[in-house]
């Protein structure tokens, strides 16, 4: 229930949203705290606050917490391995559910995530959980894992 009320919740923040960017769309939801707390500690927040558009594949919440403390706690203090963890998730271009289509897509960190529409989409090994959360400047699609570059 607490996963449909999120998603809910992170529905009408963007359809609420009046020029809100993918950034503040995101912490609008109130799942994406882990992420927002990432894209600050790599320095990434401009950049997706800027004219894009971007697709976004955003790990919530649990699925930042699927990754031990431990690791996790280490990659966000090594910006470089950040930032490139980071940037694999984010595609340049605006891609709303009904344009994607199997096959490899260039990330903005410069190697291809590999998407699957079989039984639903899936991007590398994560499940699409929500599509088309739209922002001003790109479209955030939800995720229930990170993913990470070869």
């Amino acid at each position: 229930m607490k996963k449909y009320l999120a998603l809910a919740t992170l529905a009408l923040a963007a359809a609420g949203a009046q020029a809100k960017d993918i950034v503040d769309t995101a912490v609008a939801a109130g799942n994406f705290k882990t992420l927002a707390t990432a894209l600050q500690a790599a320095g990434l927040v401009d950049t997706l606050k800027g004219p894009g558009p971007f697709t976004v594949f955003a790990p919530t919440d649990a699925a930042f917490a699927k990754i031990p403390k431990a690791d996790l706690d280490a990659l966000l203090k090594d910006k470089a391995k950040l930032t490139a963890v980071l940037t694999y998730h984010v595609v340049p271009g605006k891609v709303l559910a009904k344009d994607v289509k199997a096959g490899k897509v260039k990330t903005v960190q410069g190697s291809e995530l590999t998407i699957g529409t079989t039984g639903g989409v899936t991007v590398d090994n994560a499940k699409v959980t929500a599509t088309d959360i739209t922002a001003d400047n790109g479209v955030i699609h939800v995720i229930d894992s990170v993913v990470l570059p070869k």
